[in-house]
């Protein structure tokens, strides 16, 4: 009975590809699978192999793609088209803000990296509690301390490049 069954199963499973491969044909960078178009145009048939065809979504606008190409470009250095413009002097302000905000935080991070550096004390900080009687803790603890004071010098290289980026300070 097993073996009825999948011999069965075998040579169904053998009929599928057969059964499911319809002809398909080339038009150009187009694909169809529908003889009369396929005839209308002179569409080559494709041999040998399975073709998969996924449809792309389509540009909004409702303009032919070289109208929309073409003005595509220059719109992409301006802002959105239903942004409000910002008049020169809020834009001063608002850089005046981001600079002032950008320095407390670099003045706070190096803070935090000197109270670190202090602490780390060169790669050997003072051992605490248990760590006398248990040397791996310490070691955890001296990587761990060492990780924090990259991770915030990191910080402090990051908040120094956005400062950079704003326009220059006016008097």
């Amino acid at each position: 009975m097993k073996t009825a069954s999948l011999i069965f199963l075998a040579g169904s499973l053998l009929a599928l590809p057969a059964l499911s491969q319809e002809r398909v044909w080339r038009c150009g960078n187009e694909y169809t699978n529908n003889a009369t178009i396929a005839q209308q145009k002179g569409c080559k048939v494709m041999e040998g192999g399975n073709v998969t065809v996924v449809q792309g979504t389509r540009a909004s606008g409702g303009g032919s793609s070289s109208s929309s190409s073409s003005s595509g470009g220059s719109s992409a250095a301006r802002s959105p088209a239903g942004s409000p413009r910002v008049e020169g002097v809020d834009q001063r302000a608002r850089d005046g803000e981001a600079r002032a905000v950008l320095e407390a935080e670099l003045r706070k991070a190096e803070a935090r990296q000197t109270e670190l550096q202090k602490e780390y004390n060169n790669g050997e900080p003072e051992k605490q509690g248990s760590e006398g009687r248990n040397y791996q803790k310490y070691l955890d603890r001296v990587a761990e301390m060492k990780a924090e004071l990259a991770r915030n010098e990191s910080d402090i290289a990051g908040i120094r490049r956005e400062l950079g980026r704003l326009p220059a300070k006016q008097q």
